[in-house]
């Protein structure tokens, strides 16, 4: 008997990032569902800005955007889990910016996470935002930042542009710098320009009795261009920090998308925490 896997993406995704990876978890006989969150894929907000590119960088720069509302607590994630494993734990894998949302979700609702993994991403456990982390020394070496295309205070909302052909080399270095050059193109095709800045800004707290009685796993990328590896591992030491036990720590040599370049080794570390045998 395996647990339900429930996979929650980051900035400028959707739940079509995972497909490859759901084909693979059904191939080990695991049941899992990628969820769009709030503000993104089809649960966006109808923003604008991917077409006000169309008129030229500078309206592109300053309108606001569609997700601009969207913070971590207005996620609906934790009836998403409640639903999906009928009340009982799933284990829930976490991407990038969708691990400050898992992560404050299992506070909340410890009961349905069974275990939470992280996939290189951010976990701000110390009442910082995730975006505070951007100044720490483990972060000088991302390459994100430059990708933006607005001041996300102005516009509610960190921006980039993936309609601009020019920006494609950039984002594919960034991005999926180890992922094949087809994969890639179609990827950055189906990005949205808007993450909400409300889900990088907004803090919160964990404590040691709710979020660290959870198991953890953390796979750290370590060629990561968004979310450096030195910052990955400073996010597992504050996890241990307020925990029970140390969490577990893999470590994939490779991108900030192995979800893409390494699928069928990312779905036998996930099934196994899922309880099936894997292949």
């Amino acid at each position: 008997m395996t647990c339900k896997v429930i996979i929650v993406h980051g900035f400028w995704y959707g739940s079509w990032c995972w497909s490859r990876v759901v084909e693979q978890l059904a191939a080990r006989g695991v049941m899992s569902v990628a969820l769009d969150l709030e503000g993104h894929g089809l649960n966006g907000r109808g923003s604008s800005a991917r077409w006000d590119c169309l008129f030229g960088s500078a309206v592109f720069a300053v309108g606001l955007s569609g997700v601009a509302a969207v913070t971590v607590a207005g996620v609906m994630l934790v009836e998403q889990v409640r639903v999906i494993g009928g009340g009982e734990p799933c284990v829930v894998v976490a991407h990038s910016q969708g691990g400050t949302v898992a992560t404050a979700v299992t506070e909340l609702a410890p009961y349905l996470f069974a275990p939470l993994v992280y996939v290189a991403a951010f976990a701000p456990i110390v009442g910082l935002p995730c975006g505070a982390y951007s100044s720490a020394p483990e972060n000088r070496n991302e390459l994100v930042l430059r990708l933006l295309r607005a001041v996300p205070a102005a516009v509610g909302a960190v921006r980039i542009d993936p309609g601009d052909r020019d920006a494609h080399a950039a984002i594919r270095e960034i991005l999926y710098g180890d992922v094949g050059e087809a994969a890639a193109i179609a990827a950055i095709s189906l990005l949205s320009a808007d993450g909400p800045l409300g889900m990088a800004t907004e803090a919160f707290a964990v404590t040691a009795d709710r979020y660290g009685t959870v198991p953890r796993t953390y796979v750290v990328c370590t060629r990561d261009n968004v979310i450096p590896a030195p910052l990955q591992r400073r996010f597992i030491r504050e996890i241990g920090a307020v925990s029970n036990a140390p969490s577990t720590v893999r470590e994939f040599v490779g991108s900030h998308s192995p979800f893409l370049a390494q699928l069928a080794a990312l779905a036998t570390v996930i099934a196994g925490f899922a309880g099936a045998s894997g292949m």
